[in-house]
Formats: structure tokens, C-alpha cells, sequence
């Protein structure tokens, strides 16, 4: 499969990989770094994972739009020059206020994935893009089964700073690689036609008039809303619950491989059962069985309350999102012309940015009343959103082709 790719395709996979590595190595330590290195109260740290978020959900759409007017290389350079200043701040931070300084800092420049994807479709052929942003996403994964595991060994072993140092330094080598392996994709005439380019043809009174696509973002912002506040606690509650009684070295390593385990699910789910769940079921089936996979997956790390079993929770998890959301986006772009695609994707990724946003800044305070509260609250919602999806499911039987 990989013989087919040429070498930019090859170039961006392997700048993702690095790129997902370094990030998802300090997934596992960030919070109980911050927890024990400045004394930051649950609700606070996950104020911290918020910050990021927020400041991707403002800077993302001009990222990419400075990518469109200034091309793809200079953009995609610049933003990760600031993921590598990110971590060294973070490794370096003498306060609380340093610490979130540099999340914010890394969410602004971190369009980094947003121009790596733009990127991939500059350079493959219309039929071919599905396939290549498949590759994308499998790169994801294979990134986030290798760094949440290399994070707490190196934490375990080293100390809490040095995996924000290893992430700077995999952050750096990304840089080189983008500067001596790739061209720049858009002409000078192509960037000059895009600062006239208008935005998206969608307005709010017609998405407001559009029942499948409101049904359809509010499915995007929960199931979105339930993996960031799981996301944003488990390391609190491998750390209070998983791994009680443990050293903080063995929770450090244990809560990494744990994370691990959400790659390892991703990977299976992405290459090996989405396309033959594909030629059995449509989307809207997709997207319940999705649902229900990820509450007894959210639910079930509550009931097993061991690390051993918790992975294969975590996989579960995991995989039900890899299952639901591409599906999901697929039914975003039949609710609309097919003019309009590029706009709908555009909105649904917003809707499920507003969920990352708001589950991470309330995580805290689930965490803090109660320590599975942020379990349950994102099992009973998946399994909760399986209800709108029979309305669309309905729908479609009865208008296949409807595109308000």
C-alpha cells in the first residue's frame, strides 16, 4: 500500500506521526505534573487542557486561511516553531501562569495537523483523498499508541519535565523535516486567487432550517464533549482510582501504556473494520453502533476499577468513536448541496470544537463532586445520542437523497 505513496505523502505521515508522538507523550503527565508541581486543583487543570482548545478553536480557521493566501509550507513551519516553544515552556514554567501561557501559545499555532491535511489534498486527485486522509488518520493513531507510553516511561525514569523536552526536541526534528523534504503545493497565481476567495456558503438562519444538519451537529458536539472530558480526567482518576497505592512512578508509566491502548483501538478500528463495517451498514447505523460501543466502554472503566482491564475499556472507547465520527461526517455532507460540502465540514468541526472547549472546562468540577462523574456523564450521553440518530435514520429511509 505504502509503495503507492510518493514522497510528500510519505513526508506528511511521517511529520504527523512525529507530531502526534510528541503531543500525546505529555498527555499522561500534564496533569499530574500540574497537579503535584504547582498544586492546581482538578478544576483548574482542566482549565489548562480548556485554554488549548479554545485558543485552537480562534486561531485554527485563520491558520488555515493563512495557509490558502501565504501557502502551505511557510504556515505549517511557523506553527510548529510554536509547538516546540510550547513544550520547552511548559518543561521550564516557574508558575501556574507560564504553564497556561504555553498551552495557550501551542493552541494557536497548532494548526500544524489543519495544514498537514490541507496539504495532502493539494497533492492527491479528487478520487484519491479519502483514501490519502485515511492514511492521515491511521497515522494518529500509530502516533498515540507510541507516545502516551514513551511519555511515562520517560517520566517514570527521568522526572516529570524531560517528556515536554523529548516532545520539543520530536516537535524540532518535524521542522527540519517539512523545511528539507517538502515544495510548496500552491502557485503564486493560486495564492493570489484565494485572498479573494469568499467563505463558506452556509449562514445560521440555514443550518437553524436544516433539522437533519442541527441533529447532526448536536451528535458532533456531544460525542466531542464526552471524549474531552474523559480525555482531560482519566490521568486524575488512573492516578486516584487505576493506580491507588501505586508509586507516582508506576502510575506514570501505567497511565501512558493505558493511553496507549486508545491508539491501538483507533489503528484496528481505522484499518481493519471500518471498511468491512462499510459494505454492511449505512452511516446512520454506524454512528448508533458507534455510540453504544463508546458508553460501555466510558461506563465500564467505572465497574472494572483495575488497570488490566481498564485497557481493553479504553480500546473499546476508542474504537467506538472510530467507528461513529467518520460516519458522522459523511451525514453532515448529505444534509446540505453538494456545492456546499466544503462549508457544512467546516461548521461541524466548529460544533465539535465548542464540545472539546466546553467538556474540558467542566471536567474539573464533574471530577471534583465525584470521581466517576465524568465517566458517566460521557457513557450516559453516547449512549443518549443514539435517539436523534433514528430521526435521521428515519429520514433517510423515507427521502434517500434529501439535502435541504
Amino acid at each position: 500500500m505504502f509503495n503507492r505513496i510518493d514522497r510528500r505523502m510519505f513526508t506528511i505521515l511521517m511529520i504527523v506521526i512525529v507530531q502526534i508522538i510528541g503531543a500525546s507523550m505529555i498527555l499522561p503527565i500534564l496533569p499530574i505534573y500540574a497537579r503535584r508541581q504547582f498544586a492546581m486543583s482538578e478544576e483548574v487543570v482542566t482549565l489548562l487542557f480548556s485554554s488549548f482548545f479554545l485558543a485552537q478553536f480562534l486561531a485554527g480557521p485563520i491558520i488555515g486561511r493563512l495557509s490558502d493566501i501565504y501557502g502551505r509550507l511557510p504556515v505549517l513551519i511557523i506553527s510548529q516553531i510554536g509547538t516546540v516553544i510550547s513544550f520547552v515552556l511548559i518543561a521550564i514554567a516557574p508558575n501556574m501562569a507560564w504553564l497556561f501561557f504555553a498551552r495557550i501559545l501551542d493552541g494557536i499555532t497548532g494548526g500544524n495537523i489543519i495544514v498537514a491535511q490541507a496539504y495532502v489534498t493539494d497533492i492527491t486527485p479528487p478520487k484519491q483523498r479519502t483514501q490519502a486522509l485515511g492514511y492521515i488518520f491511521a497515522g494518529f493513531g500509530t502516533g498515540f499508541i507510541i507516545g502516551p507510553a514513551v511519555g511515562g516511561i520517560l517520566s517514570s525514569a527521568f522526572g516529570p519535565q524531560i517528556p515536554f523536552i523529548i516532545a520539543a526536541i520530536a516537535a524540532a526534528l518535524t521542522v527540519v523535516l517539512t523545511w528539507v523534504a517538502l515544495d510548496e503545493t500552491l502557485t503564486p497565481e493560486q495564492r493570489a486567487a484565494n485572498r479573494t476567495r469568499s467563505g463558506s456558503n452556509l449562514n445560521p438562519n440555514q443550518i437553524l432550517h436544516n433539522v437533519p444538519l442541527v441533529l447532526v451537529l448536536l451528535i458532533g458536539f456531544g460525542v466531542q464533549f464526552g471524549l474531552s472530558i474523559i480525555q482531560s480526567t482519566f490521568p486524575l482518576f488512573g492516578e486516584d482510582v487505576l493506580f491507588d497505592g501505586y508509586t507516582a512512578q508506576q502510575t506514570s508509566l501505567g497511565i501512558g501504556l493505558l493511553l496507549s491502548s486508545a491508539g491501538l483501538g483507533q489503528v484496528i478500528t481505522q484499518v481493519f473494520l471500518l471498511k468491512r463495517l462499510l459494505r454492511r451498514f449505512d452511516e446512520t447505523s454506524l454512528v448508533i453502533v458507534g455510540n453504544i460501543i463508546r458508553g460501555v466502554g466510558s461506563l465500564g472503566l467505572i465497574i472494572v476499577g483495575v488497570p488490566w482491564l481498564a485497557a481493553p475499556m479504553i480500546a473499546l472507547f476508542a474504537s467506538g468513536g472510530g467507528i461513529a465520527m467518520p460516519a458522522l461526517q459523511s451525514l453532515a455532507t448529505e444534509t446540505v448541496p453538494d456545492e456546499m460540502r466544503g462549508g457544512v465540514l467546516g461548521v461541524y468541526q466548529s460544533a465539535t470544537s465548542v464540545g472539546t472547549i466546553l467538556g474540558s472546562a467542566l471536567s474539573g468540577l464533574m471530577f471534583a463532586l465525584a470521581t466517576p462523574l465524568p465517566f458517566l456523564v460521557s457513557g450516559g450521553l453516547s449512549l443518549l445520542l443514539v435517539l436523534p440518530v433514528f430521526y435521521i435514520m428515519r429520514r433517510r429511509q423515507v427521502q434517500p437523497a434529501a439535502v435541504s
